[in-house]
């Protein structure tokens, strides 16, 4: 009898999947090695679940990749339908089968410390898996580099939601509705001062051209205008919701 993948081994896997570099997807991988072993597959099995959860990617399908099973095809469609829940799962079971006991942060190397009454707690622990599932599954997708600058410095790094967290709980772990940006331009994004194109460049806002004249907007913004977006690997930006953010910005 087929030995066949059980939902948490695949929620875990699928974890992995998004928080790991595509070319680091494979049985050497100390990660891969360290999951196989608390799950009970080869570390040769781990890689090719991880590989079959990459050719359901578009943006990583015409790599060649096939062999995605049924099992995986469904919490793949799950995962795109509602992200949060799918994140949230697999959060917690990363939190209590792979991680340690002490929970680290990704920003402060800090243990988390969760809010006490029960219902509260529930509520943070959940809004702090999705929102550590989001920024690390949208940072490696841009290789750790903001799309517009470049820069690569994960502390001045945010993973900027397209459509608001607050608009649309579904999406609120979905990293295609996601995009790497230094700090300064994650808060423009988030203000709709800057939007991006059909063609994914950079538009800016009536309000950051009305100021124009100021050195440090021509530095920043104006200088940038017209830049093309630098594309994720994976998790390629949703045209719908960047196409709703344009509309509100320009």
């Amino acid at each position: 009898m087929a030995n066949n993948w059980q939902e948490d081994e695949l929620l875990l896997t699928l974890h992995l999947y998004c928080r790991t570099a595509f070319g680091k997807l494979h049985q050497t991988n100390p990660e891969i090695i360290k999951l196989a072993q608390i799950i009970g597959r080869t570390p040769s099995a781990v890689a090719m679940k991880a590989c079959n959860f990459a050719s359901l990617d578009p943006a990583l399908a015409q790599k060649g990749l096939a062999g995605a099973s049924k099992a995986d095809r469904a919490l793949w469609n799950a995962f795109m339908t509602n992200a949060t829940e799918i994140a949230d799962k697999a959060e917690a079971l990363y939190e209590t089968r792979v991680l340690p006991t002490e929970l680290i942060t990704p920003d402060t190397e800090k243990p988390l410390q969760f809010p006490t009454g029960p219902t509260e707690t529930t509520r943070e622990v959940k809004v702090r898996r999705v929102q550590r599932f989001f920024r690390q599954t949208v940072l490696e997708s841009y290789n750790n580099r903001c799309a517009i600058s470049g820069l690569a410095i994960p502390e001045l790094l945010v993973a900027s939601h397209i459509i608001p967290w607050a608009e649309d709980e579904s999406r609120r772990a979905d990293p295609t509705n996601g995009i790497a940006l230094n700090a300064l331009y994650d808060k423009a994004f988030d203000r709709h001062l800057i939007s991006f194109d059909e063609d994914f460049r950079l538009v800016l806002s009536e309000r950051i051209k009305a100021q124009a004249k100021d050195e440090i907007v021509k530095e920043y913004f104006l200088k940038v205008e017209g830049k093309v977006l630098e594309m994720p690997y994976r998790f390629t930006p949703n045209e719908s919701a960047l196409k709703r953010h344009r509309i509100i910005c320009c």
